[in-house]
């Protein structure tokens, strides 16, 4: 297998927080600037990281004790690189930036090449399995949502969008889009060329991260906002009921008061691919893994004073990955020079990931 090699400086990260030395790994050779997105292969122990740096670099993760991690290739944007994501075979890497373009890189022979354009810097990208032919999907700042069968130059389809495109995730044939504005978009990729259902945000707030709920009899998404608060919403109203958002990513300014508490922006949801629960993490500092079945909290970890940007789970669920580093949102002024980024393995035991026995 032939990777084209990145170079980068080395660089240890900076012990921060409370880590389990035996659960938790920090990984080395780190991007320079913010980690945007992590994104795990689903084929093998591939992780991929987006960067404000212009980078995207493949690691592989060895050992299931001691999780050592190399990296094995990598390419570069000509802006800060704003998601990433892989086809479903794991022989392709794709990436949207701030150069307004999406770029694929062939883990087979290592050749970059830009795969797709838009109007604006494109924020999420997202790979449609489809039973004819995969379809790579794009989301941009320029208001529009594009396909893209990477046989042809052109996008095959494109969408308009009410609003720039902030977030977008897809368990096909499902995909959910949250735009500026708090609109929500949602596609039966069965027939992409339309939204399904249009609708507002259950939440006061700009949407932040949108997550498909992963391995339910039940078709939705969970959704976080600057608010310190998620919503679990489902598409069909039969499944109404279900629909119920709550507080997260707070910090109580008087002990055992919730009327007075700082609120942090939910920065990543992420479903775990075997057992459906969710992990939400947030500006604070946070991570926090939910069973939002029996409504209930199973795990929490902090980083003290740091954020958290990005966070991912592998293919079998056994390995979490969270990114500390800063996430912007303070703005350049919150940005302290010289900080570094941790990137950190958390191996998953399964009282914190799986579902609570039902009563």
């Amino acid at each position: 297998m032939a990777f084209h090699t990145i170079t980068n400086a080395s660089q240890t990260p900076t012990a921060t927080g409370n880590l389990s030395k035996k659960d938790d790994v920090r990984v080395p050779d780190l991007p320079t600037d913010s980690i945007s997105k992590v994104s795990f292969s689903s084929q093998v122990d591939y992780m991929a990281v987006a960067s404000w740096d212009n980078s995207v670099r493949i690691y592989e993760v060895a050992g299931v004790e001691s999780f050592q991690t190399q990296v094995k290739g990598g390419y570069y944007h000509q802006g800060p690189v704003l998601d990433v994501c892989w086809s479903k075979d794991g022989t392709k890497l794709f990436s949207g930036g701030v150069d307004n373009a999406s770029r694929m890189y062939d883990v087979t022979t290592g050749q970059t090449t830009q795969v797709a354009q838009h109007d604006a810097p494109i924020k999420s990208v997202g790979w449609v399995d489809a039973p004819q032919a995969g379809i790579l999907v794009t989301g941009s700042w320029d208001k529009t949502i594009k396909y893209w069968d990477l046989r042809t130059p052109n996008p095959v389809v494109t969408i308009q969008l009410p609003e720039r495109c902030y977030t977008f995730d897809v368990e096909y044939p499902l995909m959910v889009v949250g735009t500026a504005g708090r609109h929500v978009q949602i596609f039966d990729l069965m027939n992409p060329g339309t939204p399904y259902k249009t609708m507002t945000s259950p939440l006061r707030w700009e949407t932040r991260a949108i997550s498909c709920i992963k391995a339910s009899e039940r078709k939705g998404f969970a959704i976080g906002s600057l608010e310190g608060r998620v919503a679990i919403h489902h598409v069909e109203e039969k499944d109404s009921a279900h629909n119920f958002s709550f507080k997260c990513h707070r910090r109580d300014l008087v002990p055992n008061s919730k009327d007075q508490s700082l609120i942090y922006a939910i920065n990543d949801i992420s479903y775990h691919p075997v057992h459906g629960t969710v992990s939400t993490c947030g500006s604070d500092g946070t991570v926090h893994f939910w069973d939002t079945d029996a409504r209930t909290r199973l795990k929490s970890f902090d980083m003290v004073g740091n954020s958290i940007s990005a966070s991912a789970f592998n293919r079998d669920g056994t390995i979490f990955a969270y990114a500390v580093s800063y996430d912007w949102s303070k703005g350049h002024v919150g940005a302290a020079p010289g900080s570094k980024n941790n990137l950190v393995l958390h191996r998953c035991k399964d009282e914190e990931v799986k579902k609570r026995l039902k009563k």
